[in-house]
Formats: C-alpha cells, sequence, structure tokens
C-alpha cells in the first residue's frame, strides 16, 4: 500500500498505549527524523495503520497518549467527508492488540 502523504489526528475518550506487538520504522530507514512503532488497523473497513513517534508514546513528545495518528491511502478527511468533532471508529487487528475499538470525538491538527 502507497500511504497517503500525511496522517489523520484522532482525540480519543481516554489515553492509548500501543499494544507489545508493533512494526517499527526507524527514522534510518526512510530518511526521517523520528522513529514510528506501526500497528495495523481499519477505518470503516479500509486497510489503515495506526502511528506512533517513540517521543509521543513515552509523553515527550508533541501529542499526549490520547492523540493517535492514522495513515492509509487516501485523505480521510476527504473521502468521508469529515469535520472536526466528527465520531470515527478505529479497529485494531485483533492479532496485534487485546484492544480491538476505540472511538475518538475530534479530529485535531489533522492533515
Amino acid at each position: 500500500m502507497v500511504l497517503y502523504p500525511g496522517t489523520l489526528n484522532l482525540r480519543l475518550d481516554s489515553e492509548y498505549s500501543l499494544p507489545a506487538r508493533v512494526i517499527r520504522l526507524e527514522a534510518a530507514e526512510y530518511g526521517g527524523r523520528v522513529s514510528v512503532s506501526i500497528v495495523p488497523c481499519s477505518v470503516r473497513g479500509r486497510k489503515a495503520f495506526l502511528l506512533r513517534t517513540d517521543a509521543n508514546e513515552n509523553g515527550s513528545g508533541d501529542h499526549p497518549k490520547t492523540i493517535i495518528e492514522i495513515a492509509t491511502d487516501v485523505r480521510l478527511r476527504d473521502l468521508y467527508q469529515l469535520q472536526d468533532g466528527d465520531s470515527l471508529e478505529v479497529t485494531i487487528d485483533p492479532e496485534w492488540s487485546t484492544v480491538t475499538e476505540l472511538s475518538q470525538r475530534s479530529f485535531p491538527d489533522s492533515n
């Protein structure tokens, strides 16, 4: 899957911590500035990935643990005509986590 160059940021009702099993993408592997943990998920049946930087996971990053970033092959905001404050359900692939559904209520700082 070729990812859309941007993420949809979602604000959750409670903090979310990454599961023990994640896919790692080190900064050097993609020429970036930060390393990222990735968890397969879906949004309305569309394959996607939950992304979180190491700094955000350990509490020293730009986003609190109530914010998750979702990447997929399209701009989700346009595809689903999402507005700030809309609800959207993200389903974590059950092979990757015991938490399988996340609900959010807003889209702060989204692309």
